[in-house]
């Protein structure tokens, strides 16, 4: 039977389906950040838990960073006290259960969406969760990537599992080539005025066509993060060559574990025939 990208990828993470139409998926990569965590690290204090699989997790603090900050600095100089607290808090509690963070003061701190690609944190096939609704931009890479709550994060963080409800398949087509000055973001913000902003609830969205085989990872992720505007928990794009080209580049695997990931990766796309219970179509050129 022909599947979409979604599916496979619900498939593939799958533990365990209940009567309530709702499932428990495994969830390969958790990001976390300091506004949605403390309550979570809570939790785990208070019911005497640890992680499950510390090696999942990765933590950066990115909402309450100022940007300019010169060429150093330190938690100190935060000017508003509860961005401060916020950033202080996710400092102990990764130390104390052990999580590995890109602190502050690291080179590698920044947008937890973008840091995750570029550090080679994100590979395509991932389940990948996050306090924030804007994880859908991980699913440039063939990743099924959603934000959750506070106490999801507590939950993924015990146990490695999410229980929620499968979504319905979207498929948006991107054809044509953009007319200069034009940018993803803007054909993504076009998507949103047709479909409206909640055109996409209860669906996850994947992009596909000429144009989308064209852009850069950059612009994919752009198109996936704002999945979310539109309504849509999860927005995805099929693996190819440029997705495996950017991920060549910024993933510390070893030549052979990439080439037998590189197999693999390169299923992650929708089959022929597969069906969508909505589809659009966009020229972009126009």
């Amino acid at each position: 039977m022909a599947k979409t990208l979604y599916d496979k990828l619900w498939n593939e993470h799958l533990v365990q389906k209940y009567d309530s139409n709702e499932s428990l998926i495994y969830i390969d990569r958790h990001y976390l950040h300091e506004v949605t965590s403390p309550q979570a690290f809570e939790g785990l204090r208070y019911k005497n838990l640890s992680p499950w699989r510390l090696d999942a997790n990765i933590a950066t603090p990115d909402h309450n960073v100022p940007t300019i900050r010169g060429e150093s600095f330190k938690v100190e100089l935060i000017d508003d006290e509860v961005s401060k607290i916020q950033v202080v808090e996710l400092d102990k509690n990764c130390n104390e259960f052990g999580i590995q963070q890109f602190d502050i003061t690291s080179k590698e701190q920044g947008i937890v969406h973008v840091m995750g690609p570029e550090l080679g944190y994100t590979l395509p096939g991932m389940t990948i969760v996050c306090g924030d609704s804007h994880t859908s931009t991980h699913g440039a890479f063939g990743c099924l990537a959603m934000g959750i709550g506070t106490s999801e994060v507590e939950h993924v963080l015990a146990t490695q599992c999410l229980k929620i409800t499968k979504l319905k398949n979207m498929q948006v087509c991107f054809e044509g080539e953009l007319k200069p000055g034009v940018t993803s973001k803007d054909i993504a913000l076009h998507l949103i005025k047709t479909i409206g902003t909640a055109g996409g609830t209860g669906h996850a969205i994947e992009f596909s066509g000429s144009y989308i085989n064209s852009a850069s990872m950059e612009s994919r992720m752009t198109i996936c993060n704002m999945a979310i505007e539109a309504g849509a928990k999860v927005g995805l794009i099929a693996v190819d060559g440029v997705t495996i080209d950017y991920v060549r580049d910024h993933s510390s695997l070893s030549e052979d574990i990439f080439n037998q990931a590189e197999i693999f990766w390169k299923s992650l796309h929708s089959d022929d025939g597969a069906t969508f219970n909505k589809t659009l179509t966009i020229d972009v050129s126009s």
